[in-house]
């Protein structure tokens, strides 16, 4: 239990010490308007996937912060429900790309491997939804269904104060769930469990590019989140030395697809349509995963020596 609580502390540790400095800064870009003064140069651009040009701000808060911020400002914003849900989709993609990219780094994936991918598939996402969604949705407009408080501290003082409270939860939080989670794995392992999870999830797993053995990191990524999942992931590497290609698979996987259930909830809250927030992160993440494994095999194959 020592050996535990340890482990969990030291993930945990690590995962703040990225999370703190990056969510200072960004709180300070928040604060000056640099996120709004970005989205007014973009704006133009987001006329092309079926958005008004004040979309643009919801884009880029989701790029820097958690869902929740995106979410406050659409509630204030008079967008279609087609509208949310093509901005849905793209911020569950994108959203807290500082924090949750730098995490998977040190799980085992380049910064920029999955910085380009979930930027890359986040305006796939949004083009192609523009393209299917019934023009129908855009009759309906959101009603103030979420009481998501979408007012800015009127001080730097103040918005400091909020960061710091914010940011002690988080903390606080982190240590807890990565504790629960190590000690679950633990007795998984310990009781045979984690093969019985497999199990049923293999076919799934087989059609996403990934092991069998992968099913149980894949659950924690999709329910308790990315930052979790490769935290977690990095603590296999550390202490059993995990076949750090499957890893990189599963990071792969996550990255742009995780949390299905209450990152989805969330903007169901909304009245987008599941649907169309799983089924095309699910395909995205499949599409990754194997068209990797495709090069990757034809990589090592032409380096295999009956090839010289």
């Amino acid at each position: 239990m020592t050996t535990i609580l340890r482990n969990a502390l030291k993930t945990a540790l690590w995962i703040i010490r990225i999370i703190v400095p990056v969510s200072f800064v960004v709180t300070l870009l928040d604060f000056y308007g640099i996120i709004e003064w970005i989205s007014t140069y973009t704006a133009p651009l987001f006329h092309l996937i079926g958005l008004q040009g004040n979309a643009a701000v919801v884009y880029f808060s989701s790029l820097f912060l958690p869902l929740y911020a995106p979410i406050a400002i659409i509630a204030t914003l008079p967008l279609s429900l087609r509208e949310i849900t093509i901005l849905a989709l793209m911020c569950l993609i994108t959203h807290n790309l500082p924090i949750e990219c730098a995490v998977q780094r040190r799980s085992g994936t380049p910064f920029w491997q999955t910085l380009v991918l979930r930027l890359t598939f986040s305006i796939l996402g949004g083009f192609l939804l523009n393209l299917v969604l019934p023009e129908s949705l855009s009759l309906t407009t959101q009603t103030e269904t979420l009481t998501a408080t979408t007012s800015q501290p009127s001080t730097l003082n103040s918005q400091l104060l909020n960061w710091l409270t914010n940011t002690a939860s988080l903390c606080i939080k982190i240590i807890l769930i990565i504790t629960a989670l190590m000690y679950g794995q633990f007795l998984l392992k310990r009781y045979g469990i984690i093969n019985k999870i497999a199990r049923p999830l293999a076919p799934l797993m087989r059609l996403c590019g990934l092991h069998p053995n992968s099913a149980f990191l894949w659950l924690v990524a999709q329910i308790v989140g990315l930052t979790y999942g490769a935290g977690i992931m990095a603590q296999e590497i550390e202490e059993s030395g995990a076949d750090r290609e499957e890893l990189h698979r599963i990071n792969l996987h996550i990255c742009v697809n995780h949390s299905l259930i209450e990152d989805t909830a969330i903007f169901c809250m909304l009245g987008v349509a599941w649907y169309f927030l799983i089924i095309p992160r699910l395909i995205f993440a499949i599409l990754i995963v194997n068209t990797y494994n495709i090069i990757s095999a034809r990589h090592k194959k032409s380096m295999s020596p009956t090839n010289h």
